[in-house]
């Protein structure tokens, strides 16, 4: 029953102007990458979060129009009536499920590239469009404003006949037509749209009177808004224009989500935010202007947070993208008392580098996320066992754990055999490394799940050979062997060992085994792997008083981290601690005098001065046993499979999910299993006639 746990509060309903919520839950608009191609698949994610217990679900940002057009991004589109029947898939759903659901309106001005409708670009002033492309949008007249104004009012409506019972005007992120008028770095009009605040908060004015007006109280109005984009006084800040918005429109909209810009300040990653809650210093004055209801975010995880938010009448409504990705069942969870099972966010953002990639969102935490559809994947259910009784997991990484814990929730009896002294492989390795201490909560979480149960056996320091493998007697095998970092340099620029001439050579394995590069000279950290975790070593070395030089074939230092929208605090980051960054330069050898380098376009030479290098290239996967086990003991076993890294290096979410897919698939029947991969939604050949 809500409130036996201590957090009722939480539990409370909240009127939205004629909707009233179950609880106080918000999931706010995020991106899926499904979208308007896959509206199957995006009502699934949306109606599993109201399963799960998120009393408001939102979609994600909605094209209104065809002059913001964001292909090849797949947003939501309200373009005319023929958009309403995929958005009324996931407003029944939801329904279905005791939710309400939301909609964010958009014309995103400058930051739409109209890449497939080929329409003009409108922005708030003459600029060049976001993306690097040679294209720029042309200040909209009067007349681009009243059919801004009418569209938007046009699709208004259609999201009312889609039944959404919350609909957003969406000024934040940097990313809108309202958000571009309110900023004066963007808006250098000088006719009544732009100068002054009070001029520059008219078009949001506009729409959220024309909204109100043709929705006519059938639908709850909601307004987001970033107050503040974290560059000081270069840009609106909280205490004084973002404050002052609020108090123009106090009581206009229904409902005030609030968050701060650019989408990277909003979604910061836990490297350089490891806080929950991090935006309320930039949004809490909001409850203090308005007396409507206020939802916020910070990448809530913790329920005493929550419960002491609305209890201090900070937010009324507690807002979430990435938890509620993360984890669907969160309120559920905290409402049942079961706070020690949420699958916490771990700030990583590579459901944002789904976004960015264009291809269907995914979470480390949770590898069910966008396979709701597709595979049928529930985040809390899964199928009984079925003939077998008993299998080993090998190895306790990301992978492992997962599939340990999966098979477990199944009715196997498992055990789970780890080499190491410690469970959690590379999860646990990376996480003592500086800013990655929350991805331990992937191992914890899963290691507390495993220890409650009654059917699995784990073990550490147990490095199992072949035969006694196979002397167990157990006949299903899963190998989560892992991968180890090549030493040799090979990689992405050269496929063959480099010459190191007797230089001391280390591998980020060494690094998170305590084993650092001496201090008698600078370290070249060579980074042709270019994702997260040269940074990440670079800096961890750093801070160990150790100078070092970062060389990358990539234009720019971790080029990855682009996708989680880091890249910037990443350079930033090594620059003020005092590494130097050579970017587009390849390793070709180093001797006890030093390292040589090359200009990837020229071939011209740079001599390199370091004592040590600490090679971040590629990885070897741990085959070993596997391959032992195939060769002389292969008779002895049902399932022997290779999973996570040692199957193909990757992420973690991508190891999460290797080990996940396996005890899923595991005693099905295999062409049942392949056919997952081709379940898609095809276009339909029906010509729309543009009507």
């Amino acid at each position: 029953m809500p409130g036996a746990n201590g957090y009722s509060v939480l539990f409370e309903p909240v009127k939205i102007g004629p909707v009233t919520t179950r609880n106080r839950f918000f999931q706010v608009p995020h991106c899926t990458g499904l979208g308007h191609v896959r509206p199957q698949a995006e009502a699934a994610v949306r109606a599993m979060k109201a399963e799960g217990g998120w009393s408001v679900v939102s979609t994600q940002e909605t094209e209104i129009h065809p002059t913001s057009d964001l292909g090849p991004y797949a947003e939501h589109r309200l373009w005319d009536k023929h958009d309403v029947p995929a958005l009324r898939l996931m407003t029944e759903q939801v329904h279905a499920k005791g939710s309400l659901a939301a909609i964010q309106l958009a014309h995103n001005g400058h930051h739409a590239m109209n890449h497939l409708t080929r329409a003009p670009v409108l922005g708030v002033s003459d600029r060049p469009i976001d993306v690097v492309y040679p294209k720029q949008a042309r200040a909209m007249d009067k007349q681009d404003i009243r059919d801004l104004r009418r569209w938007h009012r046009d699709a208004a409506l259609r999201a009312r006949d889609a039944g959404f019972d919350i609909v957003y005007v969406y000024a934040g992120h940097q990313m809108t037509l309202a958000h571009h008028f309110l900023l004066p770095q963007y808006n250098s009009r000088s006719d009544e749209y732009g100068g002054s605040l009070q001029n520059r908060v008219r078009l949001t004015r506009e729409l959220l009177e024309d909204t109100r007006e043709v929705l006519d109280g059938h639908c709850a109005v909601a307004f987001r808004f970033a107050v503040d984009q974290m560059i000081g006084t270069d840009g609106m800040q909280a205490g004084e224009e973002g404050r002052a918005v609020v108090e123009m429109l106090a009581d206009l909209p229904d409902l005030w989500d609030v968050n701060v810009a650019d989408w990277s300040n909003d979604s910061q990653t836990t490297r350089f935010q490891p806080e929950d809650g991090y935006q309320l210093p930039y949004t809490e004055f909001v409850k203090q202007v308005t007396s409507k209801p206020v939802v916020g975010v910070g990448r809530f995880t913790s329920p005493d947070l929550m419960a002491s938010l609305v209890s201090r009448g900070v937010l009324d409504l507690i807002g979430a993208a990435r938890p509620s990705i993360a984890d669907p069942f969160l309120p559920k969870k905290i409402e049942e008392g079961r706070i020690e099972e949420i699958r916490e966010c771990i700030g990583c953002n590579i459901c944002v580098s789904a976004d960015n990639l264009g291809v269907p969102i995914r979470c480390t935490q949770n590898p069910t996320m966008g396979e709701e559809w597709r595979r049928k994947w529930h985040p809390e259910v899964i199928a009984p066992k079925q003939q077998e009784e008993a299998v080993l997991v090998v190895g306790s990484g990301p992978a492992g754990l997962e599939c340990a814990m999966q098979l477990a929730r199944r009715g196997y009896q498992v055990t789970l055999a780890e080499a190491s002294g410690e469970f959690g492989g590379r999860v646990r390795k990376e996480s003592r490394l500086k800013g990655l201490s929350a991805w331990k909560r992937v191992a914890d979480n899963r290691l507390w799940d495993l220890q409650q149960r009654g059917n699995v056996q784990m073990f550490t320091g147990s490095l199992l050979t072949a035969a006694e493998v196979a002397d167990l007697g157990i006949p299903n095998v899963f190998l989560a062997t892992g991968s180890s970092w090549h030493r040799d340099g090979r990689g992405r620029t050269s496929p063959l060992a480099l010459a190191m001439g007797g230089m001391p050579v280390f591998t980020p394995d060494d690094i998170m085994d305590g084993l650092l590069p001496p201090t008698d000279g600078p370290v070249l950290l060579y980074d042709d792997d270019q994702g997260y975790i040269g940074g990440v070593l670079a800096s961890h070395l750093a801070a160990a008083d150790r100078k070092v030089v970062l060389a990358t074939p990539g234009a720019v230092a971790s080029a990855f981290t682009e996708l989680t929208l880091e890249q910037h605090r990443v350079q930033a980051d090594l620059l003020q601690a005092g590494v130097e960054i050579i970017p587009l330069h390849a390793l070709q050898s180093a001797d006890a005098s030093g390292a040589l380098l090359s200009c990837i376009y020229t071939s011209r030479p740079r001599r390199v001065d370091c004592a040590s290098v600490l090679m971040v290239t590629s990885r070897q996967r741990g085959t070993a046993l596997y391959d032992d086990l195939t060769a002389h003991h292969a008779d002895r076993f049902t399932t022997l499979e290779l999973i996570g890294d040692a199957a193909a290096p990757g992420l973690i979410a991508d190891a999460v999910f290797t080990g996940h897919l396996a005890a899923r698939n595991f005693e099905r029947d295999p062409e049942a299993a392949d056919a997952d991969w081709f379940r898609r939604e095809l276009i339909s050949l029906e010509d729309m006639g543009g009507a």
